[in-house]
This record gives C-alpha cells, sequence and structure tokens, in this order.
C-alpha cells in the first residue's frame, strides 16, 4: 500500500524541478555541506570507498565529483579475448533476452515498444527480434558507463521525458517506464552490426553526460532532437558517460549476432568489463 501511494506521488510532484534542485545541491562547493552529504551517502549506502581512485571524502571539491567517482583500473579488468562482450556498468539485470518482434519486457506481464523506446528513429528496425539487456545501477554502484565492444558512433538521439524512478518498485508498477523518462540514445557500428547503448534519466539525475558531447541533459529544448557523427570510434572498455545520479542502462544488438552467456538471470549483479555475452 505504501509503495502504491509513494508511485502515485511521483505523478504529482514537480520531477525535473526537484531533480534540478538535488542537481544545484550536489554540485555546491560549500566543504562542510559536501563533507557531510557525502558521509552520509557512504554510510547510507554502504559505499566501498577502498576501491575508488580516489578514496577520502577530503578528494572530493563537490558530492557530484564524488557521485562520479572513478575507480582504481586494477578492480575492474577488461575481458580482452577475441568475440566477446562485456558489461558497460557495474549493476543489476533488471530484464534480458530477446525483443519479441518489436516488444521488449520491462517486468513481468509488462512490456513497452522498441519504436517508442528510441524515439521512433528508423533504425529501430534493425533490432526487431534482436536482443537486450537491462541493467539497473544502484546508488552505490559506479556510474559511468564504457563500451560493450568496439563500435563507430552514429548518431545521438536526445528523447524528453518525465523522471520518473527506476527502482524495481517503479519498474514494476509503472507502464513504459523507459519510454515515458528522459533518456539519450546512442547508435554504434560495430563487428556485429549495430548496437544501441540508452541512458535512461530518473528522478534525481541532475544531468546526462557523454565522453563527445559533454552535458546532454538536462536540456530546454524539450523536442526530440539526433545529431550524426563519422569520426568517433571507442573500444570496448572505453568511457562513453556517466550519470550524475543513478539510473538505468538499455543495450541492444540486432538479431542472430550474439548469445547471452547463460548464467545471466535477471536479478545477478555484473560489474564493468566483465564477459557478458559472445558472437563468432
Amino acid at each position: 500500500m505504501i509503495e502504491k501511494i509513494l508511485i502515485s506521488l511521483q505523478y504529482l510532484i514537480p520531477q525535473h524541478i526537484l531533480s534540478r534542485m538535488i542537481g544545484f545541491f550536489a554540485n555546491c562547493r560549500w566543504v562542510w555541506l559536501k563533507n557531510l552529504m557525502i558521509a552520509w551517502f557512504i554510510k547510507c549506502y554502504q559505499v566501498d570507498m577502498s576501491i575508488a581512485e580516489k578514496d577520502k571524502i577530503s578528494d572530493y571539491a563537490t558530492f557530484n565529483e564524488f557521485f562520479i567517482r572513478k575507480l582504481q583500473p586494477s578492480v575492474r579488468p577488461v575481458a580482452t579475448a577475441s568475440g566477446i562482450i562485456i558489461s558497460p556498468v557495474d549493476g543489476r539485470i533488471s530484464q534480458i533476452g530477446d525483443i519479441m518482434q518489436e516488444d521488449l519486457i520491462q517486468a513481468k506481464g509488462s512490456y513497452y515498444s522498441l519504436e517508442t523506446l528510441l524515439g521512433g528513429a528508423k533504425l529501430g528496425q534493425k533490432f526487431q527480434n534482436g536482443k537486450f539487456i537491462t541493467l539497473y545501477l544502484s546508488p552505490k554502484d559506479y556510474h559511468r558507463v564504457h563500451m560493450p565492444l568496439t563500435g563507430k558512433l552514429l548518431e545521438m538521439t536526445y528523447v524528453p521525458g518525465s523522471l520518473f524512478s527506476v527502482n524495481p518498485a517503479t519498474t514494476s508498477h509503472i507502464p513504459g517506464l523507459f519510454t515515458k523518462n528522459e533518456r539519450i540514445i546512442c547508435v554504434f557500428e560495430t563487428p556485429i552490426g549495430y548496437m544501441a547503448v540508452i541512458m535512461v534519466g530518473a528522478m534525481l539525475v541532475a544531468s546526462i553526460n557523454t565522453v563527445w558531447a559533454g552535458k546532454v541533459t538536462p536540456n530546454k529544448d524539450k523536442s526530440i532532437k539526433s545529431n550524426s557523427y563519422k569520426d568517433i570510434e571507442l573500444g570496448g572498455g572505453e568511457e562513453m558517460g556517466y550519470f550524475a545520479m543513478g539510473s538505468t542502462v538499455i543495450v541492444l544488438f540486432e538479431p542472430k549476432r550474439m548469445h547471452w552467456d547463460a548464467e545471466l538471470t535477471i536479478d545477478y549483479t555484473v560489474q564493468l568489463g566483465q564477459k557478458i555475452a559472445t558472437f563468432d
């Protein structure tokens, strides 16, 4: 009952205003405030600072710097064997499997359309009957997103939308959640065809950033906007962007090009650089 009330409240509160307010405080440089916020967050979410590149609160000028902290390179080795796809993030598998013609599963008994997810992009037909994985990044997780395999960036599309929370409760109760929320869609050409990496915004996400365009959201232009690219190629395991506060990443592949590792199931926890699929 309480869970349903909290979800209902998300329809009523000014999501974008609240998220921007959080963004203001997350970028605040008042030492006492940012130290208090970081210390509380570490304790509340049991963040493991021993694996961070900078392990002291004093190393961070703002809460956001802490939130998008880098990890020590040795703690997330990237699998480098040929013919493999790696996890782009630290996270939990929310869903994994086949795209059924045009539909992806969001939660048990709940589906959403590929075309709507991609903001009507024509490339959507490339992923019909393909493969997908949905990865949820919890507050304590590393929030940088890396390439699942080498790819050449073809286009990036910004799709405006809401900022509902993307935790397991809301994913189960808000139909078409990932098609409602603000998101950016990055389409790459890879050795196994097209791949889309979709970074989905959420409640309290102050911004979504990419290495080639910088801060993409928040965006005052509330219309779908696409940019094409020709000369940007990223290797497998290279960073492609980050969330300033937590959210979800969805990765799409063309049909009959790759195979998920058998042990991957819903609620399975993965780490950046871990092998999650293979291809010939």
